[in-house]
């Protein structure tokens, strides 16, 4: 498998704001054709004719919800029918919903892990016999440090990305002889509007960035194919003191 993007296929869930954005964006910079998701109708709208700016004509969206196995479908056949095919898989879709136990209801708790984690099971599940038909192929998964430090109030978030860690692994080994490589990369502080509205960004200058995401997957992507970083921890290099 060659390590160079150009024309290489992606898919990237979550891709209409924040980290998947940007990894859609530097994706189609580097010469890749890349199809995006995102719940929201006009936001995906608007994110796909900024992302034209970088790539007319290799850019498509699709309307879809990752917690729903029928929308992975429709996303990978709508990514294969306009492309030819699929080389990269970025499951990059998620909510937080931070609330004790025993606050959190049981439908908050079946929707976090829905999108962050059967999510991902349900574009893997498809995006692997694509990926078999091209001779090989890059699976992300965007988790957190979440995934391996829990905190109060995070159950469900934290449940959901230790969840993605494990089958991150596991899958690795099941898939690896197929050229299939997988990481799952953990970010800390990132800042984008993750659990706000849109365009709440702090703007914290200590914080990552989504375009430190994005360098990440491309600088993975491009490891030789005889080696595998597959799990990567990603944080700020200087957060501010603790008291």
């Amino acid at each position: 498998m060659t390590n160079e993007l150009k024309d290489k296929v992606a898919v990237v869930t979550g891709g209409s704001r924040g980290i998947g954005y940007s990894i859609a964006e530097r994706l189609l910079k580097e010469g890749a054709r890349v199809c995006i998701c995102g719940r929201d109708a006009a936001v995906l709208k608007q994110a796909l004719d900024e992302l034209r700016n970088s790539g007319e004509g290799r850019v498509e969206g699709v309307a879809a919800d990752v917690g729903r196995y029928e929308d992975c479908c429709k996303l990978m056949r709508a990514a294969a029918g306009r492309f030819g095919g699929l080389d990269i898989l970025v499951n990059n879709a998620g909510i937080g919903i931070m609330k004790p136990v025993d606050q959190l209801a049981p439908a908050e708790w079946d929707a976090t892990i829905q999108t962050n984690l059967s999510g991902v099971f349900y574009c893997c599940h498809e995006a692997i016999p694509l990926m078999r038909k091209r001779g090989g192929g890059y699976i992300f998964n965007i988790s957190s440090l979440a995934g391996v430090n829990p905190f109060a109030n995070g159950s469900a978030y934290n449940a959901s990305k230790f969840g993605v860690n494990g089958f991150s692994e596991a899958m690795m080994l099941d898939i690896r002889y197929d050229g299939i490589r997988v990481s799952y990369i953990m970010p800390g502080s990132v800042d984008t509007d993750f659990g706000g509205p849109a365009g709440s960004r702090s703007h914290a200058s200590w914080k990552l960035s989504p375009e430190d995401i994005a360098k990440a997957v491309v600088d993975l992507y491009r490891y030789p194919a005889s080696s595998l970083a597959s799990r990567i921890e990603l944080r700020p290099s200087q957060p501010p003191r603790k008291k």
